[in-house]
């Protein structure tokens, strides 16, 4: 499982996310969506206008899960269930 989370700075929802994410010992990679304009395309491209942007991939893009927002429900859901 490989955990994504795209940011902007000052983001709140982006801080609550990866605190989250750290709280609960779930290794994560973080992208800062105001330095990476090939990033900010495609998750735009996912239909997204708002940070935090959260994906959980298993390694087929077909079946990657994905959201907006500080969700714990779905981080508990997607990330400690497949851990």
């Amino acid at each position: 499982m490989i955990v994504t989370v795209y940011t902007t700075p000052a983001c709140g929802q982006c801080n609550l996310t990866k605190n989250w994410l750290t709280k609960n010992n779930v290794e994560f990679t973080t992208v800062d969506l105001s330095q990476s304009p090939d990033d900010l395309a495609a998750v735009r491209a996912l239909g997204y206008a708002s940070a935090p942007v959260v994906i959980v991939s298993n390694g087929d893009p077909e079946t990657d899960l994905h959201w907006f927002g500080f969700r714990p429900d779905n981080l508990t859901r997607y990330t400690l269930a497949a851990a």
